[in-house]
């Protein structure tokens, strides 16, 4: 379901990662997407422009004061038909006022995860790739779903990079 699977916590001088009590604490990738108005352009979700964000490859991204950046998961998820998840952003960053926008894995979604960075702060916020951003919370039904994110042939199926909007 998950590759690479670190079966135990990490954290030893890192932002932790790995399997934890009930999820599975997700890295974040060293490929970033921070948004920048250098083009002044409108954000629209059903005409994205992708000129609206810089692309970073670094250890660090610095995402500026009340702004936003993407990024993607080290991890490539394979959900299963009766699994839902939810992804949650992880206290440490919380406390630093960086929030990872919440959402779910529908069953039988498959890829890695793009992953949406607001800094809330004032002041510039470092994160850290190769590290841990988020917790997946993992919820098993009785049954598999009816109708899963495979069978409507869902926009964001087996993405592989930083993902933008689609319609």
């Amino acid at each position: 379901m998950i590759e690479p699977f670190v079966d135990s916590q990490v954290r030893e001088g890192v932002v932790s990662y790995g399997l934890s009590s009930y999820g599975y604490d997700i890295r974040v990738a060293d490929e970033f997407k921070v948004f920048t108005n250098i083009n002044n352009t409108v954000i629209d979700p059903k005409n994205f422009d992708p000129r609206s964000f810089v692309d970073i490859k670094s250890d660090v991204c610095i995402v500026p004061p009340n702004s936003f950046a993407l990024a993607r998961t080290v991890e490539y998820f394979r959900i299963p038909r009766d699994i839902l998840t939810v992804c949650l952003g992880k206290s440490t960053y919380a406390r630093c006022g960086i929030i990872v926008n919440v959402t779910p894995f529908e069953p039988e979604w498959e890829g890695y995860v793009t992953l949406e960075i607001s800094n809330t702060t004032p002041l510039p916020a470092k994160i850290y790739a190769n590290e841990g951003l988020a917790q997946v919370l993992f919820f098993q039904s009785d049954e598999p779903c009816e109708r899963s994110y495979a069978d409507k042939k869902g926009k964001y199926q087996k993405q592989v990079g930083v993902t933008l909007p689609k319609i």
